[in-house]
């Protein structure tokens, strides 16, 4: 019976903790909702992890849950503290205080690196500090009960069953506290989306005219083929990966972009100045780094915004500068080669997408778009900083981290139609995909059918350089079975995209993309 009881009564415990940390984190994130939206605890924490993350684990983190990767660590974050809050209940229970100290270091760890982050205000320790506080008061009180049953019950202590609390009433306590936590954590994101009055300003927000449009999409550049992909990638559906847990809501009225460094003289831009400037429209094709072979982290949009080389320009960077290091307004840094942000490509402080203003989790009110180089080292979004400098004197956000510091994209195709492991009916039916290497530009593509030879897709009209190309070739199923299919592509140049296999670490993955088809 001893032994029965005194397992209940360690469970009972773990729960106390997990309650206690619920209600903690719960009210915590209220508060960073009310005073200081960049410190949420759950978002610094996080933010601490991708920091200190190596290559390897943000692409198992990327192959794994793709653009959900960021609610699969806000998950593991939760489920992680929920485990150590169980834990510290169950010390404080048996060796008190240390429980306390547990949630309490909680607070104070979450709190430090909430200061350290670039974009901390002067408050951004408060949302931690309750967090753990609450925390610590919430477990203080429910393993007190349970100590005061316990001992009760050991005759430790002279209570009567009217003052002695039950463990049904200190379970009770303890949903009533998770249930508090969960409601303030609900609570907090309404009010999180709630407040934000950058939200209204997009909305009413009227993109000037551009100065300069792109042409019409030529005839024959989009292919009438169902399941291919779009050749513009709709707002909603571009992929978005960044190092942002929570989106920065940045006004436009504050908005300013400092250039400086390596410069003859130093350039500030506001919002209202760089809406009155010449404005281009330009197509292009963006790349993240981690995508894998056949990978749908790749989006086709129409930019507008302002060329990069203009402002450049202004600032008339030295004779011996190399690189421009891109800052977002929560710290983000991406290390760009100088000459592609002034040769002819449409490398452009970007403000518009697929002709509205910038959704907020892509950069609103503004980011930059560079054809020809991934994502990691270029498309800084809410960006607020560009320095000019030299590569051997700074480095951006990745680099450090094991990945290339230049990141051209390579050339790449993947087969969308059919998908792989689909079964087909015997039959006339066709391959088809996209092709890109942007800023050198595809020629041609290939299929190879199982060990037949390679033949030549037809490929559509490319819009341009920077954007990829759709093709397509027939293909008369008439062997049931299974059967393997493979693409590779031609570039401008006469390159052939390579066979060789590799990861996206540390400078883009490699290989032919491979599908398997059925017939039946």
């Amino acid at each position: 019976m001893g032994d029965t009881r005194r397992k209940q009564d360690t469970a009972v415990a773990a729960l106390a903790g997990a309650a206690a940390a619920i209600l903690g984190a719960g009210l915590g994130e209220l508060a960073a909702a009310l005073f200081a939206p960049a410190s949420s605890p759950f978002a610094v924490i996080g933010g601490a992890i991708i920091d200190a993350a190596p290559p390897w684990g943000k692409d198992l983190a990327i192959a794994l849950f793709g653009t959900n990767d960021k609610i699969a660590l806000l998950t593991g974050i939760g489920i992680v503290l929920i485990l150590l809050a169980g834990l510290a209940g169950i010390l404080q229970l048996r060796k008190p205080p240390w429980g306390l100290v547990i949630l309490g270091a909680f607070g104070v760890v979450g709190a430090v690196v909430a200061l350290t982050r670039s974009d901390a205000s002067g408050i951004a320790w408060l949302p931690s500090v309750i967090a753990g506080a609450v925390s610590v008061v919430t477990l203080h009180y429910l393993v007190r009960m349970l100590r005061r049953r316990v001992a009760s019950e050991a005759g430790e202590v002279d209570a009567d069953a009217d003052t002695r609390p039950s463990r049904r009433q200190a379970l009770a306590w303890m949903g009533g506290a998770t249930a508090v936590g969960v409601i303030a954590a609900v609570a907090g994101n309404i009010a999180r989306g709630g407040a934000r009055a950058v939200t209204t300003v997009r909305e009413a927000l009227k993109l000037p005219a551009p100065a300069t449009t792109v042409p019409p999409i030529p005839a024959g550049a989009e292919l009438d083929i169902p399941g291919i992909s779009p050749l513009i990638t709709p707002n909603a559906e571009f992929y978005r990966i960044d190092t942002a847990l929570v989106v920065p809501q940045v006004d436009p009225a504050s908005w300013r972009l400092r250039i400086h460094g390596m410069v003859e003289e130093e350039v500030e831009l506001t919002w209202d100045e760089l809406l009155a400037l010449p404005l281009e429209e330009s197509t292009t094709t963006l790349t993240c780094v981690s995508n894998n072979v056949g990978g749908d982290l790749i989006g086709n949009a129409v930019w507008l915004g302002c060329p990069l080389r203009e402002l450049l320009a202004r600032a008339r960077p030295t004779a011996d500068a190399d690189m421009v290091l891109s800052t977002s307004v929560d710290g983000f840094t991406a290390g760009t080669p100088l000459e592609a942000l002034t040769d002819d490509r449409d490398a452009i402080l970007a403000i518009g997408m697929n002709g509205e203003p910038l959704p907020p989790e892509h950069g609103f009110p503004v980011r930059m778009v560079v054809p020809g180089l991934y994502g990691y080292v270029s498309a800084t979004k809410w960006v607020v900083d560009l320095e000019v400098t030299r590569f051997d004197q700074a480095e951006g956000y990745w680099t450090p981290r094991g990945w290339s510091a230049l990141g051209p994209i390579k050339l790449q195709s993947r087969i969308d139609v059919p998908r792989s492991g689909v079964t087909l009916p015997v039959g006339e039916t066709v391959i088809a995909g996209v092709a890109w290497q942007q800023h050198v530009g595809v020629a041609g593509v290939e299929v190879k059918i199982d060990d037949g030879p390679w033949q030549q897709a037809e490929l559509a009209t490319a819009i341009s350089d920077d954007t990829w190309v759709q093709w397509s070739i027939p293909w008369d199923a008439t062997d049931p079975g299974q059967h393997t299919i493979r693409c590779r592509a031609t570039n401008v140049d006469g390159e052939t995209q390579t066979s060789d296999q590799a990861p996206p670490a540390p400078n883009g993955a490699t290989g032919w993309h491979t599908i398997i088809a059925n017939v039946s």
